[in-house]
């Protein structure tokens, strides 16, 4: 049986979980709510848990963590963690999409509509990605403004998870699209990111960050002294 810890720092929580693959309930779990300090809170985080698990993180068959889209500090302290436990520990890390996590717990039974994970941007953008019942992807992972992604979803009925959920569905329905929210957690469920992180083949799905946008400080050209 694959024991997986899954990490995630990504968005506006920094969470860790420890699963055994095919199990309903994780070993051990914990997520704090925050938008800042990442860095300070996962490593204790990560201590509390393996002291839960017998055996702690010599147990560990892989690790998972999200890769974004989402904060591009965040992201950093997630991935660096993985690769290093990974790396002491000699075994797989696989990296998992912020999107994919909060669409993965929809796709579940017997719902209808268009599954969409919808994640704030700022500005007046999301981070989407939805998929039609039977698997076939509608809008690929991308960085849009709330029209255009109303524009790509068509006529619906959607069914919308992740931070921007509540906005996407209230800009549908002025559209005239039927759309029901899932979910409008600021983060995705850290239990689904260690079961997509059990099914992730390592040498397809690598913990690299996924950046749908450039990043808001760029160098300053003008300002810099040439060489002499």
């Amino acid at each position: 049986m694959v024991r997986v810890l899954a990490i995630d720092t990504a968005l506006g929580a920094c969470s860790a979980c420890i699963v055994e693959a095919g199990e309903p309930v994780p070993l051990a779990a914990e997520s704090i709510a925050m938008d800042r300090g990442h860095a300070e809170a996962l490593m204790p985080l990560l201590d509390r848990l393996s002291a839960q698990v017998d055996g702690g993180f010599e147990s560990l068959d892989r690790v998972a963590v999200t890769v974004g889209p989402g904060s591009y500090t965040g992201l950093r302290v997630g991935i660096s963690a993985a690769r290093g436990i990974g790396l002491a520990a000699g075994i797989p890390v696989v990296g998992v999409a912020t999107l994919s996590a909060f669409l993965a717990p929809m796709m579940v039974g017997d719902r209808r509509g268009l599954f969409t994970a919808a994640i704030d941007a700022k500005h007046g953008h999301i981070y989407i990605q939805a998929i039609a019942p039977g698997g076939r992807t509608i809008i690929p992972p991308g960085l849009m403004t709330y029209r255009e992604a109303i524009r790509l979803l068509g006529s619906g009925p959607i069914l919308v998870s992740g931070s921007a959920s509540a906005m996407l569905a209230a800009e549908a329905r002025a559209q005239g699209v039927e759309a029901h929210i899932s979910d409008i957690s600021g983060y995705p469920d850290i239990a689904w990111v260690a079961r997509l992180g059990a099914l992730a083949d390592p040498t397809q799905a690598l913990p690299k960050p996924l950046y749908l946008r450039e990043p808001d400080a760029k160098p300053q050209d003008g300002a810099r002294i040439a060489r002499q």
